[in-house]
């Protein structure tokens, strides 16, 4: 007999936080927190711990970290120390999956989730890495051209913030001087509440995540670290 795979995230994580973002105070989400637990925290813990078991696939030197909240997954609590907003609340959910390299001080790729109603993305690369860690990533485009040019040919959409102007001592006319003025290097693939809620999702998420592999590993190797 076939077994027939559920979903791991449900309406009710949509729902969930489509009220917290009208409700955005400590006394509702005190009042809530067993539908959070639910419908939001549990199952986000199980799609990291599953995602783990195949995340080896791809690479093994990734981490997924499901044992606690603060690994993984990412906090829902905000935090506002530098912020106009004080709502305490994330009104997302999300989760990152980071090199087993990563430290406070050190910029890392990663494969990333978040799950928002009317935004649910996932992809992965390195968002704002710290000054060593780009000039690591651009040295790597300017010095290893082929490289960098199967990773463009794989026709990934690449984002994140550019310079105007080309970095300082690399060639302004040179062949990738546009992508030498990136500050960020990540892709992301979109997806619907539909996908999300999907018994199949784990695999899509899986299959976007092997399709950017080529970014990952590039950057990776840029900062001398094993893929």
């Amino acid at each position: 007999m076939v077994k027939t795979r559920t979903a791991h995230f449900g309406r009710g994580l949509f729902e969930f936080l489509g009220e917290l973002k009208g409700n955005n105070n400590r006394e509702w989400f005190n009042s809530n927190r067993a539908r959070y637990i639910t419908e939001v925290e549990e199952p986000m813990l199980q799609f990291i711990a599953d995602f783990g078991d195949r995340i080896s696939k791809i690479s093994p030197h990734f981490v997924a970290d499901p044992r606690r909240v603060g690994g993984s997954m990412f906090r829902i609590y905000r935090d506002t120390r530098f912020s106009r907003d004080k709502s305490p609340f994330k009104v997302s959910a999300g989760s990152h999956f980071p090199h087993q390299a990563r430290s406070k001080d050190r910029s890392v790729p990663s494969f990333y989730l978040h799950l928002e109603p009317g935004h649910c993305i996932g992809g992965s690369g390195i968002y704002h890495p710290d000054t060593a860690s780009l000039k690591q990533i651009r040295d790597r485009i300017a010095t290893k051209p082929n490289e960098w040019d199967a990773v463009l040919r794989k026709k990934l959409p690449i984002g994140g913030e550019t310079l105007t102007r080309p970095p300082a001592g690399y060639d302004p006319g040179g062949r990738f001087v546009e992508d030498l003025k990136r500050k960020d290097f990540y892709t992301m693939t979109t997806y619907t509440q539909r996908d999300v809620c999907s018994p199949d999702f784990l695999d899509s998420y899986l299959d976007a995540s092997a399709r950017s592999a080529p970014l990952l590993q590039f950057l990776t190797k840029a900062l001398g670290l094993p893929w």
